[in-house]
């Protein structure tokens, strides 16, 4: 596990905010230079801590306009890697995990309407593996973090 510091966090929390901050933004707002700055991510990203850069896409700009999540009951026998496998086949699947509680898994599904979101709940719920499904769909949205 890397150590963080006071100047790393702050770092990183920029680069959260907005991923295409120069290292010179970032040195003035933390007070370093460029140069420090960049030596600092370079090694945050060899150890893992930063694990990349990417674009933030406004999924109801593309059209995935319902949003639900899933609770999945699989057959006993099932293998947390099989859960996430029946997940993983479906692209509307934005996220899965397996979770403690009641359910084994719990899946992040993004749609282009109720409709598109019933017939991946359908074959999801059509795996073998999968004995039961629970579904609720996301009304609003209040708190999103990354």
């Amino acid at each position: 596990m890397t150590t963080l510091d006071g100047l790393d966090e702050r770092i990183l929390a920029i680069l959260r905010d907005d991923g295409r901050a120069s290292f010179a933004v970032v040195g003035e707002r933390v007070g370093l230079s460029a140069s420090a700055v960049k030596r600092r991510v370079d090694r945050l990203r060899e150890a893992g801590v930063i694990t990349g850069f990417a674009a933030l896409v406004d999924p109801e700009a593309l059209g995935w306009t319902t949003e639900a999540y899933v609770e999945l009951w699989c057959a006993p026998s099932t293998t947390p890697a099989q859960v996430l496998a029946v997940a993983a086949r479906h692209p509307q699947v934005v996220s899965a995990a397996t979770i403690s509680g009641e359910a084994d898994a719990l899946v992040h599904v993004r749609a282009t309407s109720v409709h598109d979101f019933e017939r991946v709940l359908e074959r999801i719920g059509a795996d073998p593996s999968v004995v039961r499904t629970k579904s609720a769909i996301v009304l609003s949205r209040g708190v999103q973090r990354s």
